[in-house]
């Protein structure tokens, strides 16, 4: 009989909407997880280096940021986590109100979980239409309407989401 590996799961921290904005509440917890994913609005391509010079970063750009952080990171990005297909979009509205032709990319790439940013509200929320999980981190930034600033962190692991965690990280002032 093959023994197969023992798979220990990829510890995740997802943010958004971090508007330039950069702190060491922030840089603690991005020491304590494998990857940062990041749903967009970085604000500066400094958010982005200063996370990349501590974990793997993989995220979209939003609808603020400028040419760097748009010649780094894609608008779409579908991949795979721990035989979880995984799908980002900065814009893509809620389950089942969508943003403008998102359901379509949706259907098309069928991820397990759908991550966007955006609306500065922290969800997460089921799409039982689509099979998928959503979620919005919120907004770890200062700039918005959002009072308290928020975060998730999970653990992937065979497929499927353990642990999943939504931090605060103070109110916005």
């Amino acid at each position: 009989m093959e023994e197969r590996p023992i798979q220990l799961g990829v510890r995740i921290l997802l943010l958004s909407d971090t508007h330039g904005y950069m702190d060491n509440q922030i840089l603690g917890m991005v020491k304590e997880c494998d990857e940062v994913w990041h749903a967009g609005d970085f604000g500066t391509i400094e958010v982005a280096n200063k996370i990349a010079s501590h974990k793997p970063i993989r995220g979209v750009y939003g609808n603020i940021d400028g040419r760097e952080i748009r010649n780094s990171f894609s608008e779409q990005l579908f991949f795979e986590c721990q035989g979880l297909r995984i799908g980002m979009i900065h814009i893509g509205g809620y389950p089942p109100k969508y943003a403008a032709g998102v359901k379509k990319i949706l259907k098309d790439e069928k991820p397990g979980l759908f991550v966007s940013g955006h609306s500065h509200i922290l969800k997460v929320m089921p799409d039982n239409e689509l099979n998928l999980l959503h979620m919005n981190p919120g907004a770890a930034g200062k700039q918005g309407f959002h009072r308290m600033r928020t975060m998730l962190r999970f653990t992937i692991k065979n497929g499927k989401i353990e642990d999943l965690q939504a931090i605060e990280l103070g109110k916005r002032v």
